[in-house]
């Protein structure tokens, strides 16, 4: 393959990301975290999520909060910079970023519905126990980063306490609402199909305009879309480079690559079989048709399971961005320790499968 070809694998892996994945899966997403920096109070973060809570509070919560949220490991870099942004510990923050693509609700269901209930199962168990121990181990030894985390609009949080005591129901519960709406669009953006998906889309972002014109003000939403903008600016042109270095990387890969290396259960094939996740970017719920093909071709099941846990929860694209979040040491830290007990988990499993 020439470098022409390579070139033109590599634009058009970003135009099938772009035409696939922004407009309804991480736009969405950029407003969720400009929201969740500009509106939610600092001091709610902080009390679930932040460097003092008690350990047996913020992982599980953290992890929790992955496991509603069916997103890739580049839509959740938004929402990972959001909650990192507004006073989250490091660890819990990196257990959620885990969490979310590899441990969501709709992926483990639909790997146990193609691949079979064993490989659902361990993936879940394994997934939740990498995404703690990965947060514990690198907030032990690389401590917290508070960095230039900055409170956009300090006007937000005091502004509750100027409200009238006799709010109604809905001015109470407005951020629940609201964030419910931001949501509610992200999901059906990314799991609704064909027509109805943007009429759906349609209705609510109707009444996400209603509730930011009855109850917040215009310095609110002036600040979430501040923020947004900012996050936008931040990730997305990593995220492109990312997704075009992917693509040329699975161009230039032989035909029978995966049939020739990873056929057995051995260190150096579960290895292998991470590497190829990581480079190979699929958006989540796609690995596991990938995997089942992977199967079909002769793919050992202790790389395939190895494959499952690395594939959707780091990317090319995914590792510059976090780079930029949380720094190199960490970031090296977290690629590493990712590498390592998938490839170990994959090699145990493997031990165990005919």
């Amino acid at each position: 393959m020439n470098f022409i070809d390579l070139l033109l694998a590599g634009f058009n892996a970003v135009v099938e990301y772009v035409s696939a994945h922004v407009l309804t899966c991480l736009v969405p997403a950029f407003f969720i975290a400009g929201a969740m920096s500009a509106l939610l109070p600092k001091e709610k973060i902080i009390r679930y999520l932040g460097q003092e809570v008690p350990k047996y509070k913020a992982y599980p919560l953290a992890v929790g909060g992955g496991l509603l949220l069916a997103v890739c490991s580049c839509t959740v870099l938004p929402l990972f910079a959001g909650i990192k942004k507004k006073g989250a510990g490091i660890g819990p923050a990196l257990a959620f970023l885990y969490t979310a693509p590899a441990t969501n609700i709709l992926a483990i269901t639909f790997t146990g519905s193609v691949l079979g209930w064993d490989f659902a199962i361990a993936r879940i168990l394994l997934s939740v126990i990498f995404a703690i121990a990965i947060g514990l181990m690198i907030s032990k030894f690389f401590g917290e980063d508070n960095g230039d985390e900055r409170n956009v609009v300090s006007t937000v949080s005091s502004a509750g306490e100027q409200e009238n005591k006799n709010l109604t129901l809905l001015r109470r519960h407005r951020l629940t609402i609201f964030f419910a709406v931001l949501i509610s669009i992200l999901i059906v953006g990314t799991r609704v199909e064909g027509v109805m998906r943007y009429m759906i889309i349609g209705f609510l972002i109707v009444i996400l305009a209603l509730l930011s014109k009855l109850y917040f003000t215009k310095d609110e939403m002036v600040a979430w879309l501040s923020e947004t903008w900012i996050f936008t600016k931040k990730i997305f042109p990593l995220l492109l480079g990312g997704i075009f270095i992917a693509g040329v990387l699975s161009a230039a890969l032989p035909e029978n690559f995966l049939a020739k290396h990873l056929g057995s259960n051995t260190i150096s094939a579960n290895l292998i079989a991470v590497l190829f996740g990581v480079f190979m970017y699929f958006p989540t719920l796609v690995e596991v048709p990938m995997a089942k093909m992977f199967l079909s071709l002769g793919m050992a099941k202790g790389p395939l399971l190895a494959y499952l846990l690395a594939d959707p929860v780091i990317s090319l694209a995914s590792i510059l961005v976090v780079r930029k979040l949380i720094g190199n040491k960490r970031t090296i830290a977290y690629v590493l320790l990712i590498i390592v007990f998938t490839t170990i988990s994959g090699l145990i499993y493997g031990m165990f499968q005919t």
